[in-house]
């Protein structure tokens, strides 16, 4: 081993020196402070990283290392080494860099790893090597039988790259916006406030509910039956009759909008086509085996009215569950320092896109459900986005041009 010429078993020895070092450094400085590749620092360290690798290209002919870095004895090492990290890293839960986590696991990062040095150090070999390929093959490009490789592999190589320099640049922040008062404040994970370049007003703020389920609980644990695969009746539009467990449940009356109002000793629900209304079925519930019957409202009520439950037997009542949102979504206008102003609709997964930023419908008032006048927005800004979007571009590209342009020489090296 360590005698030329170098093989698999000098690029796996290596990484796994990079490893543990990594390790070591892990353990007696903390994890790395990725936040300091904020810009201008990361577009610095690009140029860096650039003219360094033109460098060691120029010396491959005299530095066997140097030329060592394009081979595949060195390239298959690390990338076996980089896809185990990443492999462990989708098995083990990850936080954000700046949590501070307790106990063993938090200070080894393995809930942190993108910040772990021992990954940060195995990413970067894998990253030096990959670019080193590239330059070499460019070097000694063929017109028709390199495009492929190229494009492939400079195409991941942006991707990386900048994916891994732009991450000090990604801003995440929560935006709270009450109706009709324009806001452009936002607040970052550690809670600390930022002024936009940007302001959004709501307008109307609604929900659209799945239908509403009937269930059974237990009227002593209060746990939903059967314990551990509770069942339901999906109570729809076009629902009238259902059974759970030995009761045959049939729906006599449904109110959308309902209020409850009380008659004497007796509840009962009416139409309230205003805020703070709820969904309400008068139902018919008989026992199939023991023939009891009983009969009544049941409702998931709201912020204004309490659940209402229908009481079986003794150990038995039916309920309503809190209704499950199926979509939510704000009606905003922004404006933006540069005298623009865009109107929208923000849905969960279908963000609104301005200068830069994606805002994403996040959260509400849950408390007032479909009556909440506020909206929480999610506002992300990527400046390096479209960069590593070009080097996914640019892979799709190598692979349309394999099927386009045949391999016509092999290679001994990558």
């Amino acid at each position: 081993m360590w005698n030329r010429p170098w093989g698999y078993k000098e690029g796996f020895a290596i990484n796994g020196g990079l490893l543990l070092v990594g390790i070591l450094l892990q353990l007696a400085i903390g994890r790395v402070n990725l936040e300091v590749l904020t810009y201008p620092v990361n577009l610095i360290s690009l140029v860096i990283f650039g003219a360094g690798l033109a460098a060691m290209h120029l010396a491959s002919k005299k530095l066997y290392l140097f030329r060592l870095l394009s081979s595949f004895q060195f390239a298959l090492p690390s990338m076996v080494s980089v896809v185990i990290l990443v492999i462990f890293m989708g098995l083990s839960p990850q936080f954000q860099s700046h949590a501070e986590l307790p106990g063993m696991m938090g200070r080894l990062g393995i809930m942190q790893m993108l910040s772990a040095w021992y990954f940060v150090l195995v990413f970067s070999w894998f990253i030096v090597i990959l670019g080193m390929v590239v330059v070499k093959r460019i070097s000694r490009f063929h017109i028709k039988s390199d495009i492929p490789f190229v494009l492939n592999h400079l195409g991941l190589l942006i991707a990386l790259l900048c994916g891994a320099l732009g991450s000090a640049d990604i801003q995440r922040l929560k935006l709270t916006a009450s109706v009709g008062k324009p806001e452009w404040r936002a607040f970052d994970s550690r809670g600390n406030m930022l002024e936009l370049s940007l302001a959004i007003e709501l307008h109307h703020f609604t929900i659209d509910k799945y239908p509403p389920k009937l269930m059974l609980v237990d009227n002593e644990t209060g746990r939903i039956l059967p314990e551990g695969k509770p069942a339901n009746i999906l109570a729809d539009d076009d629902f009238t009759e259902g059974t759970l467990l030995d009761w045959r449940i049939t729906v006599e009356k449904r109110i959308e909008g309902a209020a409850r109002v009380f008659a004497g000793d007796t509840i009962k629900y009416v139409e309230y086509p205003s805020i703070g209304a709820t969904c309400a079925l008068y139902v018919k519930a008989i026992n199939t085996k023991t023939h009891r019957q009983q009969e009544g409202w049941v409702s998931c009520g709201s912020f204004m009215f309490s659940h209402q439950a229908l009481r079986l037997d003794e150990r038995l009542s039916l309920i309503m569950p809190d209704r499950e949102p199926r979509r939510y979504a704000s009606d905003v206008t922004v404006y933006t320092q540069s005298e623009k102003i865009i109107h929208g609709v923000i849905e969960v997964n279908k963000p609104l896109q301005v200068e830069g930023w994606k805002i994403y419908q996040l959260s509400y008032d849950q408390s007032m459900g479909k009556w909440s006048t506020i909206s929480i927005f999610e506002l992300v800004r990527d400046p390096w986005l479209p960069a590593v979007y070009a080097g996914i571009w640019m892979m799709l590209a190598g692979a349309v041009c394999m099927l386009v342009f045949p391999k016509k020489r092999k290679e001994d090296e990558v």
